[in-house]
């Protein structure tokens, strides 16, 4: 689940850095698409869940190694 999760959020990362290079073209126009502003949330947002939870797995794991060793001793 870890690899499907760190692949889905390097292809995520794509796709935010296309929209962020579309939404620079279409406000660039004579008559900007200001809707085309808001087209990157979609993706931010999902790098944001995936990142925040790519960043507490180390410490999760940490956590759950340090609870199953003090359930082993005792």
């Amino acid at each position: 689940m870890n690899s499907w999760i760190r692949r889905f959020h390097r292809w995520v990362s794509a796709i935010f850095t296309l929209s962020v290079i579309a939404t620079f073209i279409a406000l660039q126009q004579k008559e900007p698409l200001l809707w085309m502003s808001y087209v990157p949330l979609a993706p931010l947002a999902l790098l944001a869940i995936t990142g925040l939870y790519l960043f507490a797995l180390p410490y999760a794991n940490k956590w759950r190694g340090s609870a199953s060793a003090q359930r082993a001793s005792s």
